[in-house]
């Protein structure tokens, strides 16, 4: 998981906008409209972003393929939020 959170967020352009969403996510699990709104970015940018992190299981979504599908942290992320954290303070949080 180390690897791959380090290629996320600190070795990619757009690792910041990742960063910020799963930030988000841990506190307010949230649909991609309010995700848009609450982090001041595109729509399509935010749906992006959010399906890299579903597709690397850091992120899942419970009513996909409807409007307003919600999006959590996975279980499995949730075990390793410390890793993302030190990357996020070392890399992130601009």
């Amino acid at each position: 998981m180390k690897q791959l959170l380090w290629y996320l967020i600190a070795g990619t352009r757009g690792g910041e906008t990742r960063g910020k969403i799963i930030s988000f996510l841990r506190q307010e699990p949230s649909n991609a409209n309010k995700l848009t709104s609450s982090l001041h970015l595109d729509y399509k940018t935010i749906r992006h972003h959010l399906r890299i992190l579903e597709e690397n299981r850091i992120i899942l979504a419970i009513n996909k393929g409807n409007y307003g599908a919600v999006y959590f942290l996975t279980p499995e992320f949730g075990k390793d939020y410390g890793i993302f954290e030190e990357i996020w303070n070392r890399f992130g949080k601009k």
